[in-house]
Formats: C-alpha cells, structure tokens, sequence
C-alpha cells in the first residue's frame, strides 16, 4: 500500500562545481535546488539557516562534522559581504576551518575554481534573488 509522499533531506552525494545561482537557488549536476546550499566534501545539502543574517556555529553542525576533512570554507552571505560573526568565526577557528566571506556570487565562483583544483574546500552559500 502506498505510503504517499516522503519528503527527504535535499542531498547531492557527491561533489560538483555549482552550474548557475539566483532566482532564489542554484543549478548543479543538471539538477536545481530552491534555497541555499551547503556544499561539503560529503555531498551538497539543502541548508535553511535560522537567520541568513546572524549565522551561528549551530548553522554548522554538519561543517563541524566533516571539520577534518576541510580547509576553507566559503560563505557567500547573499548579494553583499556580511562579516561572520565573532563567535562562529571563533568556532570555525577552533576547528581548523578557515573562513572566507563574500557575496554568493563571488563564493560559486571560488568555490568552482578551488574544487577544480581539488582542494579541501567546504561553501555555505546563501540564495539570492
């Protein structure tokens, strides 16, 4: 008997350099997602921070699970910079992750660059209109 519809976490296991973004999402291994992402050595992940605009080490939990296996992270906070707050940058820090921020358009674009190069590099990049 059916069940109806299960709706799963959104997951890409796998990597992949990040096609296009607006719109609200982005377009990746010729598939689109709605919302922002969460690009990890383990696979790209559907991400709904608690406020885009305060991002804690919470927002992280999956980073920090991954943490050895990442150098960088890339944070792309929308159309503009928005500096990481002291606490998360302090969190990242202790975990050995450095971060960058930037727009998201600026973060697709390093993330695509730093993962052609095969670098262990993380993003958390925030949709934009």
């Amino acid at each position: 008997m059916a069940k109806g519809i299960v709706i799963r976490e959104a997951h890409f296991p796998g990597r992949a350099p990040i096609e296009a973004y607006g719109n609200g999402g982005f377009r990746f291994a010729d598939m689109s997602h709605r919302g922002s992402l969460l690009c990890l050595p383990s696979g790209i992940y559907g991400w709904e921070p608690a406020d885009p605009f305060a991002l804690t080490a919470a927002d992280f939990a999956k980073l920090f699970n991954e943490a050895a296996k990442v150098e960088i992270l890339l944070v792309g906070s929308g159309k503009d910079l928005r500096p990481l707050p002291a606490a998360l940058r302090a969190a990242l820090k202790e975990a050995g992750i450095s971060a960058d921020p930037m727009s998201t358009g600026a973060a697709v674009r390093t993330y695509n660059v730093l993962l052609a190069e095969d670098r262990a590099v993380a993003a958390a990049l925030i949709a934009v209109d």
